[in-house]
């Protein structure tokens, strides 16, 4: 983003980044959420949020497979290894209520688990190694999805699956690829392409558009 401010502590409808994404993993029947919270961060504990009955506090990691498992690990201290959780980026805060519901319903019964996850439409490119990138090939979009959260896997298999990533130095950019580094298929669920990741400053405009186009809606 270029500022001094950590993204998820931007503002935009009167609130931050993050309180606005709690907000919609609470308003959709959210229990128990473990907020993982980097050790130098001071402005978490000046929210009026984060003294809601339903949220934990855990110390983040380096990684953010760390993080993740750092709140597991937290979870797994009052929830069995079966019981389902989700993990969600702090800076998705346009997350729909209904997608929630829809991804929790969808993977109820199954096996693995799965993830929110957009088609993606555009037509891609693989950029050359020149020192002006140049397009190497255009690459099939067919099959092709981009990962969104929250992912859903059931507690004891992410932690195993995140413990042997770290240990094995596998590189992981979401939960799923470390259920998919165990040899498991988690399960696409398709979602809003409103779900966006506050990347650049231009986000939070847009931001604000969907969010307020959402709570039209209801």
């Amino acid at each position: 983003m270029g500022g001094r401010t950590r993204k998820q502590y931007l503002l935009f409808s009167g609130k931050t980044v993050l309180e606005h994404t709690i907000e919609r993993l609470l308003e959709s029947g959210m229990q128990t959420i473990a907020v993982a919270v980097s050790r130098d961060d001071d402005r978490w504990s000046e929210l009026a949020i984060a003294r809601h009955k339903n949220l934990i506090f855990v110390e983040g990691g380096e990684t953010r497979e760390s993080s993740v498992l750092s709140g597991v690990i937290k979870l797994l201290e009052t929830c069995s290894e079966d019981d389902w959780v989700m993990v969600h980026d702090a800076v998705r805060p346009c997350v729909s209520v209904a997608d929630v519901i829809k991804l929790r319903e969808s993977l109820r019964e199954h096996e693995v688990g799965g993830l929110l996850a957009a088609r993606i439409t555009d037509t891609i490119k693989k950029e050359s190694n020149d020192k002006a990138p140049h397009v190497k090939k255009s690459i099939d979009r067919t099959g092709l999805w981009r990962a969104l959260t929250p992912q859903m896997f059931r507690l004891g298999m992410l932690s195993k699956a995140l413990k042997s990533a770290i240990e094995k130095g596998v590189p992981i950019t979401d939960e799923s690829s470390a259920i998919e580094a165990m040899g498991y298929s988690p399960q696409l669920v398709e979602g809003s392409i409103d779900n966006i990741k506050i990347t650049y400053p231009g986000d939070l405009n847009l931001a604000e558009y969907y969010l307020s186009r959402q709570d039209t809606s209801l």
